[in-house]
């Protein structure tokens, strides 16, 4: 790559690392998992960084990688995963801010893979119903009869809560 090209790929990645990584944790639901996805989509876009470039809308296909790479690791085998340990490490870890969106992240988790990146997609990030569609390689219909399905269910768990 050359050293221009580099510099305008740090540059977009610099500029938009905070929203990525808030939009994977919306996903996934936990910042760990959000990071290691951000982290596999940041490769992928520099490996396709000539294709990237020259898109139409450079975020729009960003999204789509990032997304695309959640739903990834989703189907990755729990045994390929990271495992837990008996003993926690001495260390100590920096603290999450964390603030009212405890709810928001419970009521996100209470969704299937698909209505959650859907709704993330649509009302968190305000992507279009074809947008949202073209993330996920999906149709226009099924981003709408997921919206529908994802916010009944948000409502079925808010009047439980209530």
């Amino acid at each position: 790559m050359r050293r221009a090209d580099e510099d305008d790929f740090r540059a977009y990645v610099a500029d938009r690392m905070d929203r990525w990584r808030r939009s994977a944790f919306l996903l996934c639901q936990d910042w760990h998992t959000a990071d290691d996805v951000v982290s596999v989509a940041v490769a992928r876009l520099y490996r396709s960084w000539g294709t990237v470039s020259r898109a139409d809308n450079r975020d729009a296909y960003a999204q789509r990688v990032l997304t695309r790479c959640w739903l990834d690791e989703r189907r990755r085998p729990w045994n390929n995963r990271e495992q837990s340990w008996a003993q926690v490490p001495d260390t100590v870890g920096v603290a999450q801010d964390v603030t009212d969106r405890d709810g928001l992240a419970a009521l996100l988790r209470s969704l299937g893979p698909r209505q959650r990146a859907v709704l993330v997609l649509r009302y968190y990030l305000d992507y279009s119903v074809e947008e949202t569609a073209e993330v996920l390689g999906v149709s226009a219909g099924t981003v709408k009869s997921q919206s529908a399905r994802g916010l009944a269910n948000l409502r079925v768990v808010l009047d439980g809560q209530s």
